[in-house]
């Protein structure tokens, strides 16, 4: 997977001041977003996922857990490939390492 390097418009951004790895778990939020294999309930719920972490006046820690509820809400769609169950499982690992 290429990293877009520009967030599709009108897409939430994480703060410049956000760490490395959450960069780049927004990064890939963003691709999950915009790729057009996936239901459109994953898109949607990839980029409100990405909202979730772009939220500055909510601790890390409750935007971590809100971004995964959704993730995982999301996994468990009958509908979805697996190839984007795989990279919802890989983003909801990555940010549960940062708790």
């Amino acid at each position: 997977m290429s990293v877009p390097a520009v967030p599709p418009s009108g897409a939430p951004t994480v703060p410049t001041g956000a760490p490395a790895p959450l960069l780049r778990i927004a990064s890939s939020l963003a691709q999950l977003g915009d790729d057009a294999s996936l239901p459109r309930n994953v898109r949607r719920g990839a980029n409100a996922a990405r909202a979730e972490l772009d939220k500055p006046k909510v601790a890390l820690d409750v935007r971590i857990a809100s971004a995964v509820y959704l993730l995982d809400e999301l996994a468990s769609d009958p509908n979805l490939p697996t190839h984007g169950r795989t990279a919802l499982w890989s983003i909801m690992s990555q940010l549960e390492s940062l708790k």
